[in-house]
């Protein structure tokens, strides 16, 4: 088809143009040429044979363009189709996700599993985690998830670097991944996932939830046991946080997104347990706890918040 296109451009069309082209009259030697045209013109209108094998090139070469052309088209067509079919996926896996509907929403994806869409991977790598995380979900199955989220956050940050999802979901599934290396490995994780997560921030300050993750990141730090600081030490230069960075972090995530997730409420609650403020502690867990649980984490993170509250009363 490209050929003969090509052909399309460099042939002439037109009964005119068979008698040769127009010369600008009073150029030099342009009597000859006429005539030279002409003669072409005449063997050719003179041999039938000729003639129809002309005509027959052209009407091809007119045919193959308008082939070209229709494909052309129909792959526009299609590829708008396809750019419209994943927005739809897309709006249809996020209502799944908000709604707490997390086997449908991994039954959804998986029929995507080889797309080369970053959008749809990193749904697909968060899909594979919340199964993972379900209380019904057996160890072995678990385990085989974190490695397949890790995977698709893995490809979704190879098609697209600028999306702040796939640095975020990189950095959870490299930490979630760290559970089955062994206490060097996780330590390690631990040191890397902090630059996608501060990636995922520059590229969207309004993400919530990847400032949320950094404070995690501060607080994991600022909590880390005697033995792992020692293992740190010996295998890096160690860096250090503290239980007041973390909770800037946390703050500055419910400023950006007031309520977001129950999770940082906690959090929230939790890190004024640890800076010995009970009074602002029991303010934030009492939103966790109030908060609307849609899916088994909400759920787990109501109950957590429950019983700090209680150990709250039982010791007053």
């Amino acid at each position: 088809m490209a050929l003969a296109l090509g052909l399309w451009h460099s042939l002439p069309l037109g009964r005119s143009a068979a008698l040769g082209p127009r010369l600008p009259t009073g150029a030099a030697g342009s009597c000859e040429q006429c005539v030279l045209w002409r003669l072409r013109g005449a063997e050719v209108m003179g041999n039938p044979g000729a003639f129809k094998r002309s005509l027959l090139f052209s009407v091809l070469s007119y045919l193959g363009f308008e082939t070209y052309q229709v494909i052309s088209q129909a792959a526009v067509v299609h590829a708008a189709a396809k750019v419209f079919r994943v927005e739809e996926i897309l709006e249809q896996a996020d209502y799944l996700y908000e709604s707490g509907e997390t086997e449908k929403l991994y039954q959804l994806l998986s029929q995507y599993k080889e797309s080369e869409d970053a959008e749809l991977l990193w749904r697909l790598a968060r899909a594979s985690r919340v199964i993972g995380r379900l209380s019904g979900t057996s160890e072995e199955e678990k385990k085989l998830l974190v490695y397949e989220a890790l995977e698709y956050a893995k490809r979704a940050l190879e098609k697209n670097e600028s999306s702040f999802a796939a640095h975020k979901w990189y950095a959870i599934c490299i930490s979630d991944v760290g559970d089955y290396e062994g206490i060097k490995a996780k330590i390690a994780n631990a040191y890397m996932i902090k630059e996608p997560f501060e990636k995922a921030v520059e590229l969207n300050p309004k993400d919530a939830t990847s400032i949320h993750l950094i404070g995690i990141w501060c607080y994991t730090f600022a909590e880390m046991p005697w033995y792992q600081r020692r293992i740190a030490k010996m295998l890096f230069a160690a860096p250090s946080s503290t239980y007041e960075e973390a909770l800037g972090y946390f703050h500055r995530a419910e400023q950006v997104d007031p309520n977001f997730y129950s999770k940082n409420l906690l959090l929230l609650g939790k890190t004024y347990l640890k800076l010995h403020n009970k009074k602002l502690a029991a303010l934030w867990l009492t939103k966790a706890k109030d908060y609307p649980a849609h899916t088994e984490e909400h759920k787990q993170i109501q109950t957590e918040a429950a019983q700090l509250l209680t150990g709250f009363s039982d010791k007053n």
